[in-house]
């Protein structure tokens, strides 16, 4: 006998055992009402009489489903519930991460474009309060950026190209010496491995084979640039629409969520916009700080394109905690082919210092209460965006962390009232 059917038999053996002898009983196949019978006669009430007090009639409805709930722990019941919550809510985000990832072209360049308007608008409203139309506030700001990326570039071109002589020659050098070491070393490679003429007739001979491998390769670097400056293009529009008139764009975007949640949902992205952009500009300064403690460290050092090699530190420590020390590992790598592993290890010295720096003194006091991450989120946010998105996804990991952190947080502080609609903190 399965365990529905013995709950029918306990359900029918209880309802003979009623002591409600005027209670009629209506048996369905999965439940149990009590009806109790009331006279049917009807009560006639005069004029200027009160109508008698009529006794309520209850109804109890008592179904096998509720009985198998019974049976269930509450633990588990909440388990449940929330299990079932947190599974629409990861297919959810799944399916919003592959959309991103499938408009990567147009996402990333917008993403781009929100970081750089958090950095420049506070350029935009200032020129704007000294009485600059919007318009041309937004012209000047966008002009200026490139102006300043334009230099930037110049500069370290210019300091490449400068020294690329003398660079060559340090390459050659310490070539030679590591070929050296590495035939009367412990190692003994043969010689026949470093001689040059060898080698380039390698090289021919694989040149002459791989025709279609090469040219292979050149269209996918052809359509990668092409992709770049569509990029490019796409994020500079973005930017100026952004500076222009962003207000009237978020403003557009509250409208799809409830008329009731739009004041807490703009608050709380105020609040996480101002925490973006205190982000934004303290990792544009702690950028900087290392970047300049490379260029004083390879300079006193003698390493080859120093300029050169602090722009891509100062580019990667946009990502936190590990950017200004994989980059800055390049500038030990040239030092040590250009100088020899002496310099090469004071080199790693400064770079660790800079990095040291920048994580116990620079980020504490430049990010503030106004972005306060753990480090350990930190890094988990990027080995995620590293894992999803590789560069590029560590590059946004932290920004969007921000904001999200600040977001969240804002709005469980708040408590809505739903009698006046009002929203206490």
């Amino acid at each position: 006998m399965t365990l529905s059917e013995q709950l029918r038999r306990r359900l029918g053996t209880r309802a003979g055992r009623s002591q409600d002898p005027v209670a009629a009983e209506v048996v369905e196949r999965d439940r149990k009402v009590v009806v109790p019978q009331r006279s049917m006669t009807p009560v006639v009430v005069g004029e200027g009489q009160a109508a008698p007090d009529v006794q309520e009639i209850s109804v109890h409805v008592e179904g096998v489903d509720s009985r198998f709930n019974e049976a269930v722990p509450d633990g588990l019941h909440v388990a449940a519930a929330w299990g079932w919550r947190v599974i629409v809510v990861a297919i959810l985000a799944a399916l919003v991460a592959y959309v991103l990832a499938y408009l990567s072209e147009v996402t990333i360049p917008l993403l781009v474009a929100v970081l750089l308007t958090a950095l420049l608008l506070p350029v935009t409203k200032r020129l704007h309060a000294w009485g600059v139309n919007r318009g041309l506030a937004t012209a000047i700001t966008v002009l200026g950026g490139l102006g300043v990326i334009a230099g930037v570039l110049y500069l370290i071109v210019s300091s490449i190209v400068s020294q690329s002589t003398q660079l060559g020659t340090n390459v050659v050098e310490g070539f030679n010496e590591l070929a050296g070491w590495l035939q009367s070393g412990p190692l003994h490679v043969s010689a026949t491995y470093f001689n040059s003429d060898e080698w380039v007739t390698r090289i021919t001979d694989w040149v002459k084979t791989s025709q279609d491998t090469i040219t292979t390769y050149a269209g996918e670097i052809t359509s990668s640039v092409g992709h770049f400056l569509a990029g490019f293009a796409l994020a500079l529009f973005a930017l100026s629409y952004f500076l222009h008139n962003g207000g009237e764009i978020f403003d557009f975007v509250t409208r799809f969520f409830p008329r009731r949640s739009r004041r807490r949902v703009d608050a709380a992205a105020q609040n996480g916009w101002h925490s973006l952009s205190s982000y934004v500009r303290a990792t544009i300064l702690v950028a900087l700080a290392d970047g300049v403690g490379v260029l004083i460290a390879a300079l006193i050092i003698g390493v080859p394109a120093a300029p050169a090699l602090a722009t891509l530190v100062f580019i990667g420590a946009f990502v936190p905690i590990v950017g200004g020390f994989v980059s800055g590992f390049v500038a030990v790598v040239v030092a040590l082919v250009a100088l020899g592993w002496v310099k090469a290890l004071i080199m790693l010295g400064a770079i660790i210092l800079v990095v040291e720096i920048e994580g116990h003194i620079l980020q504490p006091f430049l990010m503030g209460r106004a972005v306060k991450l753990h480090p350990l989120a930190v890094l988990l946010a990027i080995a995620v965006g590293i894992i999803l998105g590789g560069i590029i996804g560590a590059l946004f990991a932290v920004p969007l962390l921000a904001f999200t952190k600040t977001f969240v947080q804002h709005l469980s502080d708040e408590l809505p009232n739903p009698a006046s609609n009002t929203v206490v903190r």
